[in-house]
């Protein structure tokens, strides 16, 4: 019999209006109702007086502004900081939910995930023990398992953790490719009789995510030990130059301990031949990860699916649905697809995971990740499948596919605009064609007005550079991951393109665009 005095009994914690209420316990929801009421007030206030996607003004004026705001109140308590913060925070926000806000892989979340990611907050579990997360520790085994079984691992076998995004994703993912061929730092893995000499190389494509280059850093290999691939246009790796950098690397005496494939670069969501890198990564032995942080939401939809095919042949991968998947950030995952697979990363610690818990079936999620005090992120995602279920998200890929194909034709069709390559997911690449043929001056103008239109507050519009060298390589990105933008809304927003290339090209320099 528990000796805990009944909730009636127990003195009561400090009011909702107090500054020292906790968010936990019987008492906590009482605590947090009113302060919700504030920050939903504030984040419509503050909307309303932004007005747009993103503040209008210099960056320096509006740091300034904002750092101004945290100054006030600083020597004494200020009982309205809650509201009077959050409001300029909503203010000074770039907004994903505004249609013209379309410039990153920077989705607006789902209503239902936010709830639920507030529910995490409030209770402040940590998955580095199971006694510090006992349902959160489950709502993630179940959760990957779904996932591993969506990718085409086989039940059972797959393992994983939700991570902070594709930067720590490929960092695990080629971290064990590492030790697999070389060994682990420190740790008892046999080195499979490699000579003392080897020299490793990671074999990834020139439009690869810049996390491969710092990843290959951080593990030591150095980032020259990655080589590039040579793409297509659309940027998408091309496989008889997989093959060739392969057969060079082993030909100068270099070991290539992993293929790095892509599903979704960023600039045009290419997604590199998946069974091809599959096939060559087995031939040279290699370790196979899949960087799906983009394409992986393609998962959900149907129609898309296919594009993935192969993606069940990677020895890892990484998934981000703070992408297309409507998540609040962060909400990464990493899947290897044996389980063993994870033996360099294990790890005890008497403290959080001693061996005679688990023997007596407590589990431990420690040796999954490269964090210790880890938050629940999955818990919002697996709370978005139980409500929408893959087709419900599948309906919202679908429908930012479409968006991204009917605007690509609303740039075809403008003499004052030039596509790029059709749309693999939900990214438009183009650019604002400048009088004259000159393709220093395009650069800068396309640069330009991508400037006024953030300092105008109307349009947060992406840019990027093709790869090679030379002007006449920059490019504008719209990356569409609003599934209730309409076709109307992205012509707006092309509109407003033409006409801030047009007020560059008649300053010659950089106006005010109003």
């Amino acid at each position: 019999m528990s000796d805990r005095p009944p909730v009636s009994d127990r003195p009561p914690s400090p009011g909702p209006g107090a500054p020292a209420a906790l968010s936990g316990g019987v008492h906590g929801p009482d605590a947090l109702r009113p302060l919700l009421d504030l920050v939903l007030t504030a984040l419509a206030v503050g909307a309303e007086q932004r007005g747009g996607p993103i503040p209008a003004g210099q960056p320096g004026r509006l740091a300034e502004q904002f750092a101004g705001v945290l100054r006030y109140g600083r020597d004494e308590p200020d009982p309205d900081a809650l509201l009077r913060l959050t409001t300029h925070l909503a203010q000074g926000a770039a907004d994903p939910a505004d249609p013209a806000c379309a410039a990153h892989l920077h989705c607006p979340p789902l209503a239902v995930a936010v709830a639920a990611d507030l529910a995490v907050g409030a209770l402040n579990p940590s998955q580095d023990s199971w006694d510090q997360a006992p349902a959160a520790t489950a709502f993630e085994t179940e959760l990957l398992a779904e996932l591993a079984e969506l990718v085409g691992h086989p039940p059972g076998s797959a393992a994983g953790v939700v991570t902070s995004g594709g930067t720590e994703s490929n960092l695990l993912g080629l971290m064990l490719a590492r030790d697999r061929t070389l060994g682990a730092p420190g740790a008892e893995v046999e080195l499979h009789g490699l000579p003392a000499a080897v020299r490793p190389v990671i074999v990834a494509s020139r439009a690869a995510h810049f996390s491969v280059q710092r990843a290959a850093a951080l593990l030591g290999l150095g980032e020259r030990a990655v080589l590039g691939v040579a793409v297509d246009r659309g940027l998408r790796m091309d496989p008889a130059a997989l093959a060739d950098t392969l057969a060079g690397a082993v030909r100068d005496g270099r070991t290539p301990i992993a293929v790095v494939a892509t599903a979704g670069t960023t600039d045009t969501g290419a997604v590199d031949p998946l069974h091809r890198a599959a096939d060559l990564a087995a031939r040279y032995g290699a370790w196979l990860h899949v960087d799906a942080a983009y394409g992986g939401g393609a998962l959900f939809s149907r129609r898309l699916a296919p594009l993935l095919d192969g993606i069940d042949r990677a020895d890892s991968l990484s998934l981000d649905f703070h992408k297309l998947g409507w998540q609040p950030a962060a909400a990464g995952v990493f899947l290897v697809r044996e389980a063993a697979s994870y033996a360099s990363l294990a790890r005890r610690a008497v403290y959080l995971n001693p061996a005679d818990d688990e023997r007596a079936g407590y589990p431990s999620l420690l040796g999954r990740s490269l964090r210790t005090t880890r938050r629940p992120d999955g818990f919002k995602l697996a709370v978005t499948l139980r409500t929408l279920g893959r087709d419900g998200l599948g309906r919202l890929v679908d429908a930012c596919h479409d968006l991204a194909r009917a605007t690509a034709r609303a740039v075809d069709a403008d003499p004052a605009l030039e596509l790029f390559c059709e749309p693999v997911l939900t990214t438009v690449v183009f650019r604002y064609r400048p009088a004259g043929d000159d393709p220093a001056v395009a650069d800068r103008v396309n640069a330009e007005l991508r400037r006024v239109l953030l300092r105008s507050g109307r349009a947060v519009v992406g840019r990027t550079e093709l790869p090679g060298d030379g002007p006449g390589r920059v490019r504008l990105k719209l990356t569409l991951l609003n599934p209730h933008t309409t076709v109307e809304d992205t012509a707006a927003l092309l509109a407003g393109i033409v006409r801030a290339g047009r007020a560059v090209e008649q300053s010659g320099g950089a106006p005010e665009f109003g």
